[in-house]
C-alpha cells in the first residue's frame, strides 16, 4: 500500500470517526440546553460547527486524492 492509499483510507476513517462526534456533540447541545446552560450549549453548538468544517476539509482532501 502507497502513503497514498494509506492516507486515502486515513481520510475515511477521520470522516466517519469525525461524524460519530458530531452525533454525540449535538446530543449534548440540547441536553445541556435543556439543563438551561445557554452559554455551554452555544459553545458546543460551535465545536460542532467546527468539526462539520473539519469534515468538508477532509473531503476537499479525498477530491484532491
Amino acid at each position: 500500500m502507497t502513503e497514498l492509499e494509506k492516507l486515502k483510507h486515513l481520510l475515511e476513517h477521520w470522516i466517519e470517526h469525525n461524524e460519530a462526534h458530531v452525533k454525540t456533540y449535538s446530543e449534548w447541545v440540547s441536553k445541556t440546553e435543556s439543563l438551561g446552560e445557554k452559554d455551554l450549549a452555544n459553545i458546543l453548538l460551535e465545536v460542532v460547527d467546527e468539526s462539520k468544517k473539519l469534515n468538508d476539509l477532509f473531503k476537499k482532501a479525498m477530491e484532491i486524492l
